[in-house]
């Protein structure tokens, strides 16, 4: 068994329980109230910008270059094809660029940003594929998991679908597979539990996310 496959297997309670989860029920059967989507959309948007600060740390620290232009690669298409991608998918619910940029970030979207931010700047790149990882894997295997049911007839759900069940983020998470499989070979045990730790804690952070979407969030202060 890969170490990928044993931090699939550490993880696979939580990763069942996004696809439980009824805003990702939702977005499968296409019976997602649209008020409760545009959550997702706003709150991505603020997490996409943070998630390329993590591509830039990626770039700066990786310890071969086919690696560092990988991440190079990743970070241009995010900051200039994704994020205009996103805002065109916001303009479909009704949201412009201005609401985007001006939605407050919510607690769990900054708690998982900061997370991110902070793994990436302060762990080496085993850390930083770990805490990563989650992010593009779970959201793949979930696409996928709803593609084997009829699309929802709303289309923006079905678009929603198809892009992450496609083969390029399939390939995007193949890819940092076999890199978390490569920096964690010989590593000793105390580190590849801190490495399964930040996994398991980003895949928790994934479900919270959802469950900010679904409920709705604010600071109490």
């Amino acid at each position: 068994m890969s170490f990928s496959d044993e931090l699939h297997t550490a993880a696979k309670s939580i990763w069942d329980a996004q696809l439980e989860h009824p805003y990702v029920k939702g977005i499968g059967d296409g019976s997602l109230d649209e008020e409760l989507f545009r959550n997702w959309v706003l709150q991505d948007y603020r997490y996409l910008k943070e998630y390329a600060r993590v591509f830039a740390w990626a770039a700066a620290k990786a310890d071969r270059l086919d690696s560092m232009g990988w991440y190079a690669a990743v970070l241009n298409v995010t900051l200039n094809t994704e994020m205009e991608l996103h805002r065109q998918y916001a303009a479909r619910f009704g949201l412009s660029a201005a609401d985007l940029e001006a939605a407050p970030m919510w607690p769990t979207t900054r708690a998982y940003t900061d997370f991110l931010v902070r793994t990436a700047a302060d762990g080496d790149m085993a850390d930083l594929v770990a805490a990563l990882l989650p992010c593009t894997w779970a959201y793949v295997h979930l696409a996928q998991e709803l593609a084997k049911g009829n699309p929802p007839e709303d289309q923006r759900y079905a678009d929603w679908i198809a892009q992450y069940a496609s083969q390029e983020f399939a390939q995007a998470a193949d890819w940092l597979k076999a890199e978390m499989d490569r920096l964690a070979e010989g590593a000793s045990t105390e580190k590849r539990a801190r490495l399964m730790d930040l996994f398991v804690l980003s895949s928790r952070y994934e479900w919270s996310f959802w469950e900010m979407c679904w409920k709705g969030e604010e600071w109490s202060i």
